[in-house]
């Protein structure tokens, strides 16, 4: 099992409450010499789509074996597992909930357990409401701390893991349709259309606002651009983000204010080649 000694967090937590400082303090009940790296704890509330876009973001960035707990979990509670799971270059802990998708997208899952063997937990009596602090993260420390990922409860098939199938990008006779996967703090709108499918060409990017049925009836055609300042202030641009995906911002300006599209909002987003 790895040695790196290297904990991420990624909540729905937010910064109001106590809930944060709590995890940690759990963690170092386990092992006061871990390093913890908050990844995020703005997550929307329950928005298991973001916290997975986000997580699939930025574990790359991280020594292999790096332990990130994840917990946006809407579940708790119920019957939804909890999870440690081994990849070729991280181990990932939280719900069984669709959370890890995006990472497990991209690595291969070597091994899979559910969370059952309270010796590793907070306490054999967890909270209902908090299994972040209970099961999670002092699982997360112990992981970390070298623990075997076979102690930690029954030996699962990985494939079994809970996976959200979004809907993929569709190549059309005339470029890309996607939707908007993700929205950050600055109101970018991040597509799931790889960047990679418009380098080294000439792309606009045409957003469907409003709908009759199922016919759009309302579109913005926006250029595309090398960067932000690519516009002039307060104008749109469709760009290659710094995470590989095709995004729409405004110069100085939030583009999902501009635009009127909410988190999770079906949008039709299209890609074409203008040479």
């Amino acid at each position: 099992m790895f040695k790196i000694k290297i904990i991420t967090l990624l909540t729905d937590f937010g910064l109001s409450d106590v809930y944060v400082g709590v995890l940690k303090g759990a963690i170092a009940q386990v092992n006061p010499q871990l390093t913890i790296i908050d990844l995020t704890h703005q997550i929307p509330p329950q928005n298991i789509a973001a916290g997975q876009f986000c997580l699939m973001s930025a574990y790359p960035y991280f020594p292999t074996g790096t332990v990130h707990i994840a917990v946006v979990d809407p579940g708790v509670g119920s019957s939804r597992r909890g999870v440690a799971v081994e990849c070729a270059n991280c181990v990932l802990v939280g719900p069984d909930n669709g959370l890890f998708s995006g990472v497990l997208g991209q690595e291969n899952a070597i091994a899979a357990v559910e969370l059952t063997n309270p010796q590793y937990w907070r306490t054999p009596q967890p909270s209902r409401t908090f299994h972040g602090r209970d099961i999670f993260a002092t699982v997360g420390a112990h992981l970390a701390s070298g623990v075997p990922l076979e102690k930690l409860g029954r030996a699962i098939d990985p494939d079994t893991l809970v996976r959200s199938y979004l809907p993929t990008c569709t190549l059309t006779a005339d470029g890309v349709d996607g939707y908007i996967q993700y929205i950050d703090y600055f109101g970018n709108l991040i597509t799931n259309i790889p960047g990679t499918l418009v380098a080294g060409k000439n792309w606009s990017v045409a957003i469907a606002l409003a709908k009759v049925g199922n016919e759009c009836n309302r579109y913005f055609t926006i250029s595309s651009g090398k960067s932000y300042s690519s516009a002039e202030q307060g104008n749109l641009i469709a760009l290659v983000g710094s995470h590989g995906w095709v995004e729409i911002a405004i110069y100085g300006g939030n583009a999902q204010a501009f635009l009127g599209i909410d988190w999770n909002a079906k949008v039709q987003v299209k890609i074409a080649s203008t040479k």
